[in-house]
């Protein structure tokens, strides 16, 4: 196979450097090299979850019995929140993909339009999760003003299955992961609206390409990819 390839294309071309590996640019290509190393942090958190869940499966909390407020509501809905949210994200990755669609054909107008879209999808995540962390603080009724309020509950809200150390590790993953998680998503937030900026300013209209649409794209759905394991591995299973 060297061999025909070298018939084909000459030394200068395959050894004088000069060229795109597989003709990728420099910034999506170090792109994708930050994604990797993210990915293995996020699989190391998930691992280690999967672990002690598995050690301390006797005492583990049960998800639907701690995540089943509603913004506005009193009714008990096991894990509709976070699946809205959840729902809300995915949406967020189809507009990027739209957004780098409409940059593949130059469409200036319609970037502008799905770019802004996954800002708002973006910043209600981040602004839902807010809410999520205010109501596991707050306790079984949700309410942040009531916390602390009932002693046992603010010694040990969700003491899960038995009680027990498998209460403490499912509170410090739940900050963790999903705090980690959420960090990302806003400085996808942020940088989405910055680049928004730049292609209401015109500048990728002069530059010739929206390739840098497509590198915070390639970002934005590697977040999306990983909350759906954080909401498959942490609340459904």
């Amino acid at each position: 196979m060297s061999g025909e390839a070298s018939k084909t294309i000459d030394n200068t071309t395959l050894w004088g450097g000069g060229r795109s590996p597989f003709s990728v640019s420099y910034g999506k290509m170090m792109m994708w090299f930050f994604l990797i190393s993210d990915a293995l942090t996020f699989g190391a958190l998930l691992s280690s979850l999967g672990f002690m869940r598995h050690k301390f499966a006797d005492t583990w909390p049960v998800s639907e019995e701690i995540f089943f407020h509603f913004p506005f509501t009193h009714t008990h809905l096991p894990l509709m929140y976070v699946a809205l949210m959840t729902f809300i994200l995915i949406v967020s990755s189809v507009t990027m993909v739209l957004a780098v669609e409409a940059g593949h054909r130059m469409n200036r107008k319609k970037v502008t339009m799905w770019l802004a879209l996954t800002v708002v999808g973006g910043l209600f995540f981040v602004c839902s999760q807010a809410w999520e962390w205010s109501s596991f603080i707050a306790g079984p009724d949700g309410i942040i003003s009531t916390w602390g309020d009932n002693a046992t509950l603010a010694q040990n809200p969700y003491p899960g299955k038995n009680g027990g150390p498998g209460a403490v590790h499912y509170t410090q993953f739940f900050f963790f992961v999903t705090g980690f998680h959420g960090t990302h998503v806003l400085s996808g937030v942020v940088l989405n609206f910055i680049i928004l900026l730049n292609v209401l300013k015109g500048k990728y209209e002069k530059v010739g390409h929206y390739e840098m649409v497509e590198k915070v794209g390639l970002y934005w759905h590697f977040i999306d990819l990983v909350w759906v394991f954080v909401f498959t591995f942490y609340y459904l299973l």
